[in-house]
């Protein structure tokens, strides 16, 4: 027998997520993840929808192509993560029967992987012509992860009235609780000055920026430095993988430069422990988890201002819109040189962090955002 008060649409309102891929550590599947928990704690009959996933044992994850029988009803609600272009997920917007939100990640330019992997490129090149539709698709409301995403949703017409910004949910609680891992912390645990950077190995990372802009630092200002680059390797990029590594060679620092890989939780914080300075020369990014991560850990920031980098950042770090490796290195020498800039960089970095990023804060914008659906 089904209770009195469960006798109305809102107890009985089914909600779906629904992501292309799922997978911790990717900061689409964190969010999806992070949705999932503040939805079914409230109590809502809430799924997972993925067309692939992995490392999420401890969920229930549903094919994609069963969401139909799930969402049923016009009261039922579909929340669809768009960060590529998929087919199904768009054909979905059209044919399911129920209310609609959509998250949108940012879908990288395809020119960024033309010259390293034309299957890359052409799904990015799908992902953005179906901005345009997506928009058209006049669902209920869109989320944006930042402000940088939501003004291309509405320059693509989208109702300024239905669109909300709602940062990503992430697993900076998670990384908060780990203990750093002991091997890596007595390993690199020396007088060397460490700069972090923390993003997948991809072109639109910036990587040879990057990399440029530490070998001014590191031959210019104080060779007793390193840079750790953490990020998991793609295989259908080993060509930038590996040029990356040819132009740390050509510059001289390859001794001084790490390619960390993928990591683990407890790995990652320790890489953060060791770091002096987070530097990220990224061309495009749609939110960026590591910066809020970095803040988080009283890391000071050293970035180049593209995409949506200076909207996360806010003023915390130093940002600069110039690409001159040179104000990055000298950006760089002035925080390691200057402990009350350092140390100021970190804790306003924190209280931004606090203010604006836990995912308590976040949970608050999305239920502001999603309230009326539910």
């Amino acid at each position: 027998m089904i209770p009195n008060h469960l006798h109305n649409d809102q107890a009985m309102t089914r909600i779906a997520i629904l992501t292309p891929s799922l997978t911790t550590g990717d900061a689409v599947g964190n969010d999806a993840l992070g949705m999932y928990e503040v939805l079914s704690a409230r109590g809502h009959n809430t799924r997972l929808y993925a067309e692939g996933w992995a490392s999420v044992d401890e969920y229930k994850i549903w094919p994609a192509d069963k969401i139909a029988s799930f969402l049923k009803s016009p009261s039922d609600l579909l929340i669809y993560h768009y960060s590529r272009g998929w087919d199904f997920g768009l054909d979905l917007l059209r044919d399911l029967p129920c209310r609609i939100a959509i998250k949108y990640h940012n879908v990288t330019p395809p020119e960024f992987f033309l010259k390293f992997n034309k299957d890359l490129a052409r799904m990015c090149l799908e992902g953005r012509a179906q901005l345009k539709l997506i928009a058209a698709a006049n669902c209920d409301i869109y989320m944006s992860a930042s402000a940088y995403n939501e003004r291309e949703l509405l320059d693509e017409g989208v109702d300024e009235s239905r669109s909300y910004v709602v940062p990503p949910f992430h697993h900076i609680d998670r990384l908060a609780n780990v203990e750093a891992d002991h091997r890596i912390l007595e390993a690199y645990e020396d007088d060397r000055t460490n700069i972090l950077m923390v993003g997948r190995i991809s072109p639109h990372k910036g990587h040879p920026a990057l990399i440029e802009a530490f070998a001014a630092y590191h031959l210019d200002y104080n060779p007793a430095s390193r840079l750790f680059i953490v990020g998991k390797e793609d295989p259908r990029l080993e060509v930038y993988a590996t040029g990356l590594r040819a132009i740390a060679r050509y510059l001289k620092v390859e001794d001084a430069v790490v390619f960390a890989g993928g990591v683990s939780d407890h790995a990652l914080k320790a890489y953060y422990s060791l770091a002096d300075v987070f530097m990220i020369t990224s061309e495009h990014e749609g939110f960026c988890v590591p910066l809020v991560e970095a803040m988080s850990m009283k890391v000071p920031i050293v970035a180049y201002g593209s995409s949506a980098i200076p909207g996360t950042v806010d003023g915390v770090g130093l940002v600069w819109t110039e690409r001159d490796p040179y104000l990055l290195a000298e950006s760089v020498n002035a925080i390691v040189k200057e402990r009350e800039t350092a140390c100021a960089l970190g804790r306003m970095g924190l209280r931004r962090y606090e203010e604006n990023f836990t995912n308590r804060k976040i949970e608050a914008e999305f239920l502001k955002a999603i309230g009326n659906l539910l």
